[in-house]
């Protein structure tokens, strides 16, 4: 393991970074316990001579927690569920999933 994965282990490791999700995969089955860090950003898109500004809801999980995220599949946190809208990205050590996400 190369530092870069041992800071991002001990970053998803900590209470303050990341939260307990489960992940299930297809959007059924009995669910796989992931630690993912979720984002909130606004995003400002041009439309026209106008912008819009939406919020939007993004989820970090490892690679090793997470191997083979989809479109249509489903993350909870807490009471809250969340469906993976478009094609995961990968970081560029490919040990970070990043999922741009919309509610159920």
């Amino acid at each position: 393991m190369n530092a870069f994965a041992t800071a991002m282990s001990r970053i998803f490791a900590d209470a303050n970074m990341a939260v307990d999700a489960l992940w299930f995969a297809g959007g059924t089955g009995p669910g796989v316990a992931v630690r993912v860090i979720r984002k909130s950003p606004d995003e400002v898109t041009p439309f026209g001579a106008g912008r819009i500004l939406s919020e939007t809801t993004l989820l970090e999980a490892r690679v090793a927690d997470m191997p083979t995220p989809a479109p249509g599949d489903l993350v909870q946190i807490g009471t809250e569920t969340f469906i993976v809208q478009g094609e995961p990205k990968l970081d560029r050590e490919r040990l970070i999933w990043t999922l741009n996400m919309r509610t159920a």
